[in-house]
């Protein structure tokens, strides 16, 4: 059942609502898992691109290709190093919590951004504040 509140009052729903149940955890602990191979194996891709090519000596990717493969890699690390912080929360027991307001992450954000940091509400106002 969600709070329904008129005005300026908090609308989110009741903390009762957003607990997540251990068949919950579970899927986003093995969601959060396949995140974590798939960027590995991202990481090793891109590492394996930037060896030297084998077509022969002075064979160089183009400038353009490898600073995409820079952008990738760091995106990649940063998206690795959240998804092993989510499953740290997890392994501690403070998984599902905003870090802002300490209130429980809505379940079905949690569903989208298995390493979310912030609850909806906390992240639009990092965002704005940028």
């Amino acid at each position: 059942m969600n709070k329904q509140i008129i005005g300026d009052h908090d609308t989110r729903p009741a903390p009762e609502d957003l607990r997540l149940t251990p068949d919950d955890l579970a899927a986003l602990k093995e969601n959060l898992h396949e995140q974590r191979l798939f960027r590995e194996e991202q990481l090793r891709q891109i590492a394996a691109a930037d060896a030297p090519c084998s077509g022969g000596p002075g064979r160089r990717p183009s400038a353009a290709r490898a600073e995409v493969r820079v952008k990738l890699a760091a995106s990649a690390r940063m998206v690795l190093a959240d998804v092993e912080a989510a499953l740290r929360r997890m392994a501690e027991g403070d998984y599902g919590l905003c870090h802002l307001c300490r209130r429980p992450i809505a379940r079905e954000r949690l569903a989208i951004v298995p390493q979310a940091r912030y609850c909806a509400r906390c992240q639009q106002v990092r965002e704005a504040g940028r």
